[in-house]
């Protein structure tokens, strides 16, 4: 980085501030930050740092094996540790993928007023550094602990009891049904660790999620229990997305979603489980509805 250069050396911090806070977080990180010093000094005002997204660097990424990789999780906690210090306490918005139990822990010490935390497809989260969360970050509104296999139904009770202000809840899984489009991406050994208690999560939604307005739980293997507890639950949800939950029926739905007098969408799974259980027979089916009420045995009079 050099000190001598053009016109653009001259211009006041405040001005240079503005400019930069237009960029997004890619073009920050790999241009002004190398320009010169008094640049770099400007990229970490804490003004520029009230939120930290890279959901849009991950949706343009090819997904690759490397992702996956202890290399990349360094790389993802280092730049979070970097952004909680140049905020000085005040980031509102962490949306990251791939970071550890480690670097979630150093925000959740330092990021009191967290409003928005999005960490998806971080295999190594677990419960410790969500019950900081759930302790130091009261001002919760919007969580999303999708294809976060680690992350157990302690936190989201955890996190029902403390983060009072939470209206979005993405907890969506992994397609377990056709693993086909993850694998060569994703580790095989962390597709077989998926979450098998959707019923213990429900009912801890249920139980600790009043406030709720959003819920997503793709692929969730929760059953009409579970859902009974969800919508018994937390009658201000307007969107429940139940895609891929296999084990519910258009019954089952319509007779628990009734109770939502607010609900707006119902996403339904939309695919269809042969009743033998064999999965690897699994079928997507256009007409999922149809299909089920036509041929649900226990709905027949004989």
């Amino acid at each position: 980085m050099e000190e001598e250069g053009s016109d653009w050396g001259g211009l006041a911090p405040e001005i240079l501030t503005n400019i930069i806070s237009r960029l997004t977080i890619q073009e920050r990180w790999t241009g002004p930050m190398f320009v010169r010093k008094s640049w770099l000094s400007v990229c970490r005002d804490p003004y520029l740092w009230s939120t930290f997204d890279l959901e849009p660097w991950f949706e343009s990424y090819p997904e690759s094996t490397r992702l996956w990789s202890p290399d990349f999780e360094l790389k993802i906690d280092s730049m979070l540790r970097s952004v909680v210090d140049w905020s000085d306490g005040g980031l509102t918005e962490i949306r990251v993928r791939h970071c550890s139990d480690h670097a979630l822990s150093y925000a959740a010490d330092r990021c009191s007023n967290l409003q928005v935390l999005a960490i998806r497809s971080s295999p190594n989260l677990t419960d410790a550094s969500m019950t900081k969360i759930a302790f130091r970050c009261k001002s919760l509104k919007e969580l999303d602990i999708s294809y976060c296999h680690e992350i157990s139904h302690d936190t989201l009770v955890m996190i029902g009891r403390n983060c009072l202000n939470l209206k979005i809840l993405k907890r969506n899984l992994m397609d377990w049904s056709d693993t086909s489009r993850h694998i060569g991406f994703v580790p095989t050994e962390y597709l077989d660790a998926c979450p098998q208690d959707g019923d213990t999560e429900a009912d801890a939604i249920g139980k600790h999620m009043i406030n709720l307005e959003r819920l997503e739980i793709q692929f969730s293997r929760l059953s009409a229990k579970g859902l009974a507890s969800v919508c018994e639950g937390c009658p201000k949800l307007e969107y429940l997305d139940l895609f891929g939950c296999v084990h519910l029926s258009s019954r089952d739905i319509a007779n628990n979603v009734s109770r939502l007098k607010l609900v707006k969408v119902v996403k339904k799974p939309d695919v269809y489980v042969p009743r033998s259980g064999d999965v690897a027979q699994m079928e997507r089916y256009g007409h999922w509805r149809l299909y089920d009420e036509r041929f649900d045995i226990q709905a027949m009079r004989l």
